[in-house]
């Protein structure tokens, strides 16, 4: 392979990973609400003894409108954080145009803090403060403690959309598979036990997020997701019961 493109596959292969690792987490979390939500609709509808079209009707609308809804969250969370971050850099900036001494003498006390002192504390201090724009980013960083979100709030949007409805679909296509080809308690005791499995493999991929081992995520996840579905069943169950 000549430099040429090797670096040309560098920077594609760079450009997947930063992609990945940014948005990883919405999807994720996209992903494990949109099979909870959907498979406790799911649950209580069977719990409620509603047909098979009315399940899918009742899951289809819930899940276009909150995979809308969860992405409008996604996506003003991130423009809220970015808009906060672009409004302290302002301020910043203007104090630093505007009252220099007084934030050269913030960026002496943060390094004194950090250990700097006499020639070194001064060199560090007159490093920073020669560059705006490195002073700038220090006071972000070190005074307020506000790091840029490089996540973009369509894309972040866009991610946490296609997770909710793309996994949050799977309970609909699994309950659906298992009413066309089996009867009787036979439909319930798959749609568990597939759903089941969703919930456990799902929650495993937590584990490319967190320090955590991936089959304790797996069971959280199970739990969780078997726990709120139980409740939606029975909600259903009892609902259906008073009501005829």
């Amino acid at each position: 392979m000549s430099q040429e493109k090797y670096k040309k596959h560098q920077a594609q292969e760079r450009q997947i990973h930063n992609f990945t690792g940014r948005y990883l987490g919405n999807w994720v979390y996209g992903s494990l609400d949109g099979v909870v939500t959907t498979f406790a609709i799911v649950a209580g509808s069977l719990g409620a003894s509603l047909s098979l079209n009315i399940i899918l009707i009742l899951g289809l609308a819930n899940l276009i409108a909150d995979g809308i809804s969860m992405a409008a969250s996604s996506y003003l969370a991130t423009k809220t954080e970015r808009d906060f971050y672009r409004k302290e850099m302002e301020r910043e900036l203007w104090e630093i145009e505007n009252m220099p001494d007084a934030e050269i003498e913030e960026i002496r006390e943060i390094y004194e803090e950090k250990g700097f002192k006499g020639r070194d504390l001064d060199r560090a201090v007159e490093i920073i403060t020669s560059d705006k724009e490195v002073w700038l980013k220090t006071m972000m960083v070190e005074e307020l403690n506000l790091f840029l979100d490089v996540r973009t709030p369509i894309r972040t949007g866009l991610v946490t959309f296609l997770a909710f409805v793309t996994m949050g679909a799977l309970p609909l296509f699994i309950y659906f598979m298992s009413a066309t080809f089996l009867v009787g308690d036979s439909v319930m005791v798959a749609t568990i036990a597939l759903i089941s499995a969703t919930f456990f493999i799902i929650g495993s991929s937590r584990s490319l997020l967190i320090s955590q081992k991936w089959y304790i995520s797996g069971f959280e996840m199970l739990i969780l997701g078997g726990v709120a579905s139980s409740v939606a069943y029975f909600i259903g169950f009892y609902l259906k019961m008073i009501l005829g």
